[in-house]
């Protein structure tokens, strides 16, 4: 049997991506080692490496896998060699008052296998297993693998994360039955994600938020049978930056307002023209990671009792919901699948992925 494997890695001192041939990781006693059949694809991971957020250089790159357990460790003895399974990302201690309580990606060691940290403090679990699923195979501690149910694809499979972050955020909405639902960005990952799941969580209304007019309207046959309209930014007028045109048309769409808005949108004034579309009472739940500063008056948070709810990742609670979903095929999720690439073009996909020159939902890698 062969040592060594195909890895895509992040150095120190570069922004590029690397494809280098390593020693396959060996499972230590509580480990599992999965043979790479699915590795999903995220742009946002090349920023955080150039903001520093990968703590352990070098390191194979993300955060996404499905795959077939080929070794277990003496302790993870209750999973079985050749079992399909995703892995999930999400490392946290288990143990504090956010593990606890379906909050684990707030816990002070939380990090993502493959990708970033985001603590400051020590990171023991991060420091063993900060290498992820860009890979021919990946070691994991035995507790952060699923099973996968058998109608369920290993791409699909690699995705699971995506779609449970999404439910994440329509969880935050706190949505009531037969809401208007905005979303941003909405042709992307987390969009088409979230118009996917948008019935299950009794949207009877989507405002779809893009760029494009010819991309949301593919998007749109999403939507399973929710009512849909759309509004593309190149359509508005061209001032809509400095004077509020998302607003103007949204509220015309919804002139009562949006029961919430989930907001993907990773730069730009149209988080802010969006919240001020919301109805009374309601929330804007953003994970696009978006730098520009709110320009609404607190004041207008305040007097409209809007809910402004940042989240940045998942829980394992989301994730299981997620593959009961795929498991009932009340959810099918394969024509999320735009795109997939062998493992040597990884750097060609990741650059696809960040110039949007063509239209990508989903992206994986087949080692």
């Amino acid at each position: 049997m062969t040592t060594t494997m195909l890895a895509v890695r992040a150095q120190q001192g570069s922004d590029a991506l690397h494809l280098h041939k390593i020693d396959i990781p060996e499972p230590g006693p509580q480990d599992v080692l999965v043979k790479v059949a699915s590795a999903g694809l995220a742009p946002g991971m090349m920023t955080l490496l150039a903001q520093g957020a990968f703590k352990n250089l070098p390191t194979t790159l993300g955060h996404e896998a499905a795959g077939t357990i080929v070794a277990t460790g003496n302790e993870a003895d209750t999973l079985a060699v050749g079992t399909r399974v995703r892995v999930h990302p999400n490392l946290n201690c288990r143990a504090c008052a956010y593990c606890r309580s379906d909050r684990d990606m707030m816990c002070p060691q939380q990090a993502l296998i493959g990708h970033a940290a985001f603590s400051d403090g020590p990171l023991p679990l991060y420091e063993r297993y900060h290498d992820g699923g860009l890979a021919e195979y990946i070691r994991v501690p035995h507790w952060l693998v699923d099973p996968l149910p058998d109608n369920v694809s290993f791409d699909v499979g690699a995705k699971v994360h995506d779609l449970a972050n999404a439910v994440r955020a329509l969880k935050l909405a706190d949505l009531p039955l037969g809401s208007t639902l905005v979303v941003t960005a909405a042709t992307g990952t987390m969009g088409t994600a979230t118009i996917k799941l948008a019935r299950h969580f009794g949207v009877a209304h989507l405002i779809l938020v893009g760029r494009s007019a010819e991309r949301l309207r593919a998007v749109g046959r999403l939507a399973g049978g929710v009512a849909t309209d759309l509004v593309a930014l190149e359509e508005l007028p061209a001032t809509w930056a400095e004077d509020g045109g998302l607003t103007r048309a949204l509220r015309r769409l919804a002139p009562r307002g949006a029961d919430a808005v989930l907001d993907f949108v990773p730069e730009g004034p149209a988080t802010s023209q969006a919240l001020a579309a919301l109805t009374t009472g309601g929330a804007l739940v953003h994970m696009g990671a978006n730098p520009s500063p709110l320009t609404l008056p607190t004041a207008a948070i305040m007097v409209n009792c809007w809910r402004v709810i940042g989240t940045r990742a998942c829980t394992r609670t989301d994730a299981q919901q997620v593959l009961a979903l795929l498991a009932r095929n009340t959810l099918r999720a394969d024509e999320l699948i735009t795109h997939r690439y062998p493992l040597t073009e990884a750097a060609e996909a990741v650059a696809a992925l960040r110039s949007r020159t063509e239209p990508l939902w989903m992206v994986v890698v087949n080692p």
